[in-house]
């Protein structure tokens, strides 16, 4: 079993917001992956199941519509769960967060707070979090890759989740990329919060970024809390898990420690939708 838990698809880089053809040429990333190219169906193929997030910032003048990404999923439903994205800086963000619990192409949701525009503990995001652990709904938390400039980054560092988690501690949450560039305080992170996860994506573009993140994580003994993901569009599945298993490669004719194999094959192998409460 693979489950990739982190892709992404769009009809026009305009969905993306500001700055999104920057954002797309420095990420090496194309500029239409609609449900028609077929691009991301044939990447799932890979894989037993494929979480796809959508996106949305008032901030940034961004949107993947949900409905665009309902009808892809609704298309591919043997392979394709939806993760739906909501801004919780908006004023209806509850009203639409309900209609999202009502569609069963979604089963959770994506936020960013850098890209949103908000602290994690904001008091307008709280009722969100409440709602997500009452229904069960994780949330994916895009946290600290490469966003715009706009963004606000302060608002993209883990250990602002530290409080939500304690304050919801049913609450499934997923930050993405291991946090990066705050590893140590998102491993922190997963460490101390029991329904805190984080996934692989983006970080296995970088092979130095990702030898060190995951031999902290080996050691601090918290790789059963990562998940694998691709990051589609910029890494198929297939390249993201070769580049998972060439991780030590960057150790060979050195003193330097290694991630054990079984330990990296875990992460490719986790059953997350289990883990997540998917299933």
């Amino acid at each position: 079993m693979i489950i990739d838990c982190h892709t992404r698809i769009w009809a026009s880089p305009d969905q993306l917001g500001v700055a999104s053809a920057a954002w797309l040429a420095r990420n090496g990333g194309q500029g239409n992956l609609s449900a028609d190219s077929g691009d991301h169906s044939a990447a799932a193929r890979d894989v037993t199941k494929t979480l796809v997030w959508g996106f949305r910032s008032q901030y940034l003048s961004a949107d993947v519509p949900n409905g665009f990404l309902a009808d892809y999923v609704a298309q591919h439903r043997e392979k394709v769960i939806g993760i739906a994205g909501l801004d919780p800086a908006e004023a209806d963000a509850m009203e639409r967060l309900g209609n999202i619990a009502q569609r069963s192409e979604f089963a959770g949701i994506t936020i960013s707070p850098a890209a949103q525009g908000f602290h994690p503990a904001d008091t307008r995001a709280m009722p969100i979090y409440e709602f997500c652990a009452q229904r069960k709904l994780p949330v994916f938390v895009e946290c600290g890759t490469d966003f715009a400039p706009q963004a606000v980054l302060e608002f993209a560092r883990p250990h602002l989740f530290d409080e939500v988690a304690r304050t919801f501690p049913s609450l499934t949450i997923v930050i993405s990329a291991m946090g990066f560039p705050w590893v140590g305080e998102c491993i922190a992170l997963l460490a101390k919060q029991p329904r805190v996860y984080a996934d692989v994506a983006a970080m296995l573009r970088r092979p130095w970024e990702a030898y060190n993140a995951l031999l902290m994580a080996h050691q601090r003994g918290v790789v059963h809390k990562l998940l694998f993901g691709s990051d589609f569009p910029f890494l198929t599945a297939a390249e993201a898990i070769e580049q998972l298993y060439r991780l030590n490669q960057i150790a060979h004719g050195t003193n330097l420690p290694v991630v054990p194999r079984e330990t990296l094959r875990g992460i490719v192998e986790r059953d997350a939708l289990s883990e997540l409460g998917l299933e």
